[in-house]
């Protein structure tokens, strides 16, 4: 998905180390972008995981460090996925050939993801910030995105996660605030807050879109547990993805400017909907959640598929944990976060033992 690009977890992991404080470590990272991290690459890559990953974790280490290796590396790069924006809407593409500078019809189908190209606005504006190149904000923001998403209707105010970047309209009405079109909406509030509060458009998207959804996707199960379904042109699944338990979080970031009668709302619902989020952790034999659990047939909470029954160390959950803390200074918070790395703990001592152990079969 990276087009030959190496390096990924290098350079996704270069703010940490720093705020870590791995000295040595993070010396070793950076002398490897500056040496081995080589962007001569002519392979098809996925616009959204290489801007995340890498154009992301670039601009980090540079506001960091303010080191010219990350921005100069950083603004090449990006320069290298403007040709996936060359469409009859200015929605990209998902997929950029790095090798013919076109967007990819064969690789990436006739779709654009809500998440992937909803997902540009907060690394692109600083692109332009340090290039003084108005090209990437303009492409990425403003002008073509979101000039796009506010003329298109919007099936009761909802966004589905496939747009058309031909024809500019909605390929199937599918709504999912987990995989699919997630971190659409938190680009929209990270972006008002990342503009100083000025960023009005991307403020009314997101509590626009925040509206709908609580009208017409949160539920509370018989047992109490508040969640937010997925829409399928008007039928709800009654399951939450693991990748849906950002919200919590992002609802207790954006109430502090919402409307002043809507604040304790919206905090409560953070709460709610990141307990819910704990009790798919809770209701498991290993106290890990699962990729996606279901609230049907009695059940709630828990995964009830084999196919979703699997956790690849997915941090949203957590996520949500610390900005509940950071916001209330519950320790309950804490405590969650421990459960959650104590049953990770006990997983990982279990299969140590197991592979020391000489009667276990080869």
């Amino acid at each position: 998905m990276f087009g030959g690009l190496s390096g990924a977890t290098v350079i996704d992991s270069l703010d940490t180390l720093y705020l870590m404080e791995l000295k040595e470590e993070f010396q070793e990272a950076k002398a490897w972008v500056e040496e081995s991290f080589h962007l001569n690459v002519s392979g098809e890559a996925s616009l959204f995981e290489v801007n995340i990953r890498y154009i992301g974790g670039l601009l980090s280490a540079f506001y960091l460090t303010g080191e010219e290796v990350f921005r100069i590396k950083a603004i090449r790069l990006g320069e290298k996925l403007l040709p996936a924006f060359n469409t009859p809407t200015g929605i990209p593409k998902g997929v950029v050939s790095f090798k013919s500078g076109n967007w990819g019809w064969a690789t990436a189908g006739s779709s654009s993801i809500l998440a992937e190209f909803g997902s540009l606005h907060l690394e692109f504006l600083h692109l332009t910030e340090l290039s003084g190149n108005q090209v990437f904000a303009e492409k990425a923001t403003v002008r073509n995105i979101r000039k796009v998403l506010r003329k298109i209707e919007k099936p009761f105010g909802l966004y589905p996660n496939f747009l058309s970047p031909v024809s500019g309209n909605w390929v199937q009405h599918h709504v999912s605030v987990g995989g699919l079109g997630d971190s659409f909406y938190e680009y929209l509030i990270k972006s008002w807050l990342m503009s100083g509060k000025t960023d009005m458009e991307a403020k009314n998207m997101y509590y626009e879109a925040l509206e709908a959804i609580e009208t017409y996707l949160l539920n509370v199960s018989p047992g109490g547990l508040t969640y937010i379904a997925e829409w399928r042109g008007g039928i709800l699944d009654h399951k939450m993805g693991h990748l849906a338990c950002f919200s919590g979080g992002m609802i207790a970031l954006g109430a502090e400017d919402a409307k002043e009668e809507k604040r304790a709302h919206y905090r409560e619902l953070a709460a709610q909907i990141t307990k819910t989020c704990h009790e798919s952790y809770a209701r498991s034999d290993t106290k890990l959640g699962p990729e996606a659990f279901w609230f049907n047939s009695g059940r709630e909470a828990v995964a009830t598929q084999l196919s979703e029954s699997y956790y690849i160390l997915r941090p949203e959950v957590v996520e949500s944990y610390m900005y509940l803390w950071r916001q209330t200074h519950n320790p309950i918070y804490r405590e969650w976060g421990w459960e959650g790395q104590g049953g990770l703990g006990e997983i990982l001592s279990d299969r140590s033992r197991f592979l020391r152990d000489p009667r276990r079969v080869q």
